[in-house]
């Protein structure tokens, strides 16, 4: 009879094994797709041959560290700047843009395959430069922004913060209050962000404001995108239960000059507002996940507690093979992101919202597990020899919880889906 240790270790196996899969080569839409083929093209396989071997080269415990969990993917250390400019000099930041601004006209297969690769090692991966900013520019930045942005965010050598949680707001963007006033060729800045995680290393700020304070709440916000150095702007750190750091950022009237406001007046939120679909995809890959599934089922294989196998306890094994299902469901959700925003005209908001919301609170729900499961030595760190799998556990635990907040609150993801996908009210 085979064991639920057994059917376990398939769910992990087909849970690997599908990252390296894709959709159709005809790319039609999940719900009417009745065939699938999910394996890797040859030129695919190639591309994950060719960034494999570009990792071994470039392995370098003070860039990869997968103690950090998804803020492994923050480039704030020198040493992360060089790296990336090592995968800018490969051509692997403008996968998806267009030629015409220097990019390789690619599929965005490419560039989530390549965030996997770099995210299962805990390297620095594709970020906001070539994400949120980048493409938000290209489609409705000025031709003086795509100049002087465009080519610097190619060869790794500028880092954006994002500026959208206020205090009285937070993971509600259309409700921000940071004040945006004329004054003659430009705008007066007074007002507050908070939880501006890379505000202390980023050299631009790619923030929005409210430029129309009698417009209704979603309207009468602009972006805009301004020096870190400005004099009048003031960072203070703010540190989190996992250690690491993010900042409140304060604005003492800050002048910005027309030139880097970013699209039409009092559209911003409409542009962050579809920037943060590619964000709570981006932001959240599936690859640590994975291992993090494939550590604790390793652990219960060959661990014991009281003498006894792990393994052949009937609540534990129920519990692995319920993590294993989910593990394999937050795989499907961001597969069916992918397909869906290969097909669309726009980034598909609902299915952001499904892999967001489900990933991260499944990460967390494992981290959780990790801790009852492991037990006491749950308390031992990495710089522990005889640490459990590897020292993971207590990081994970505190840094996964940060995720459901990242990138907007599992809350926000429940309206949108309930608004967007249902046709539900919102519950707030």
């Amino acid at each position: 009879m085979t064991t639920v240790s057994e059917i376990t270790t398939i769910f992990i196996n087909l849970a690997f094994r599908y990252l390296t899969r894709k959709a159709s080569a005809t790319r039609q839409p999940f719900q009417t797709c009745r065939t699938m083929d999910f394996e890797f093209s040859e030129d695919e396989k190639k591309f994950l041959r060719e960034v494999g071997g570009f990792l071994d080269e470039n392995h370098d415990p003070e860039v990869m560290d997968l103690h950090r969990e998804n803020l492994a993917q923050l480039v704030d250390t020198p040493a992360r700047r060089k790296f990336m400019q090592k995968l800018a000099a490969r051509g692997w930041l403008g996968i998806t843009w267009p030629a015409e601004y220097g990019g390789q006209d690619g599929q965005g297969f490419y560039e989530y395959l390549l965030n996997e690769k770099l995210s299962s090692v805990g390297a620095p991966q594709l970020g906001k430069g070539t994400g949120v900013v980048g493409k938000t520019l290209i489609k409705v930045g000025s031709d003086k922004l795509k100049r002087e942005f465009l080519p610097k965010i190619l060869k790794a050598e500028i880092e954006f913060a994002l500026g959208y949680t206020e205090p009285s707001s937070g993971s509600d963007s259309a409700a921000m209050r940071l004040k945006a006033e004329r004054s003659g060729e430009g705008w007066i800045l007074n007002g507050q962000k908070t939880f501006t995680t890379s505000a202390h290393f980023a050299d631009w700020y790619w923030f929005g404001a409210r430029t129309d304070p009698d417009a209704p709440k979603h309207h009468g916000i602009t972006l805009f995108l301004l020096p870190m150095q400005h004099p009048d702007l003031t960072i203070q750190p703010m540190y989190t239960i996992g250690g690491e750091r993010t900042n409140a950022v304060f604005f003492d009237n800050v002048f910005v000059h027309d030139d880097y406001r970013v699209g039409e007046l009092n559209k911003g939120f409409q542009y962050i507002a579809e920037a943060l679909d590619i964000e709570r995809f981006g932001m959240f890959t599936f690859s640590p996940i994975r291992g993090r599934t494939e550590l604790i089922c390793d652990h219960v294989k060959t661990g014991s507690r009281d003498g006894r196998p792990l393994k052949d306890d009937p609540v534990i094994r129920q519990k692995i093979a319920q993590l294993a299902t989910e593990c394999e469901v937050a795989r499907v959700l961001g597969i069916r992101f992918v397909d869906a925003a290969l097909n669309a005209t726009k980034t598909p908001t609902a299915e952001a919202s499904h892999y967001k919301l489900y990933a991260t609170e499944f990460s967390r729900r494992l981290a959780d597990a990790t801790m009852d499961i492991v037990g006491p030595g749950n308390q031992l760190t990495a710089e522990c020899e005889d640490a459990p799998i590897g020292g993971r556990a207590p990081g994970s635990y505190v840094l996964t919880v940060l995720e459901t907040i990242g990138g907007g609150t599992s809350e926000i993801q429940r309206n949108i889906i309930a608004t967007r996908k249902l046709g539900l009210p919102k519950n707030f």
